[in-house]
């Protein structure tokens, strides 16, 4: 067992997001939930936002006002494979879908991933809001 907990050690350890007190104190995670932790991060970063390291981030809020259309939902699938390639070396990615909902402005993104270190399978659901198309 301890094999196993040493495993998920490496995939990292530090706080929880959002960064809130719980009863005096600030929450850790660790393991494929800190992963996980970090590819929501990843998806509310734009490039620029970080001070240090400008170029981190998916760049997902450039399509905010964009229409809701087969272009622009691959466009982002092209952003979140690229990001994730860059900046997240403990996850392969095994598939990207971003489907439209029944709200025309909303788009569901779900990131199916595969822990690198054990091969654990893993599916991320971030709902993400565009334009009506016209």
């Amino acid at each position: 067992m301890s094999a196993v907990l040493d495993r998920y050690q490496r995939l990292g350890q530090g706080f929880g997001q959002p960064v809130a007190p719980a009863a005096g104190r600030l929450p850790l995670v660790s393991g494929p939930e800190k992963v996980r932790q970090a590819i929501f991060t990843l998806l509310d970063t734009d490039p620029g936002e970080r001070v240090m390291r400008p170029d981190f981030g998916c760049g997902l809020r450039r399509y905010l006002m964009h229409p809701n259309n087969p272009a622009t939902r691959a466009a982002i699938e092209r952003e979140i494979a690229h990001a994730l390639g860059r900046w997240e070396p403990r996850v392969r990615l095994v598939e990207i879908a971003v489907t439209p909902t029944d709200d025309p402005a909303m788009v569901l993104i779900e990131i199916h991933y595969a822990h690198v270190l054990d091969a654990r399978q893993d599916v991320l659901v971030y709902p993400f809001y565009l334009e009506r198309d016209r």
